[in-house]
């Protein structure tokens, strides 16, 4: 039996759907390098998304991210939209392609 992620349904959906909609644009094959790039010269690593969140660095990828005021909107996400954000993010952090994590193996290191 494999592993199984629970429902748990979003109480701020409109906030969530933005957010998350911001994520998915970020993280297409043509945006997710200037991603890391932006990550790699404030020296922030990949996982760490309250700090890649305050970096200022998913505006400067995605003006449709920055207009909605990311942080803004996440701090008004209860703590369990929090969470499923957080876990959205560091799946799509995952399906980036191996040849961009190779070269940007430093941002993806857990030390």
């Amino acid at each position: 039996m494999g592993f199984e992620q629970a429902a748990i349904k979003v109480a701020k959906e409109k906030e969530f759907g933005e957010l998350k909609s911001g994520l998915v644009r970020i993280f297409a094959p043509e945006k997710v390098e200037q991603l890391l790039k932006g990550l790699e010269s404030k020296r922030i690593r990949i996982r760490d998304f309250d700090l890649v969140l305050s970096s200022g660095v998913l505006e400067r990828v995605d003006d449709g991210f920055g207009s909605s005021g990311g942080r803004k909107l996440y701090d008004v996400l209860p703590t369990s939209d929090q969470a499923q954000l957080r876990e959205f993010y560091l799946s799509k952090i995952e399906e980036v392609d191996p040849a961009l994590r190779a070269k940007f193996q430093k941002l993806y290191r857990y030390y």
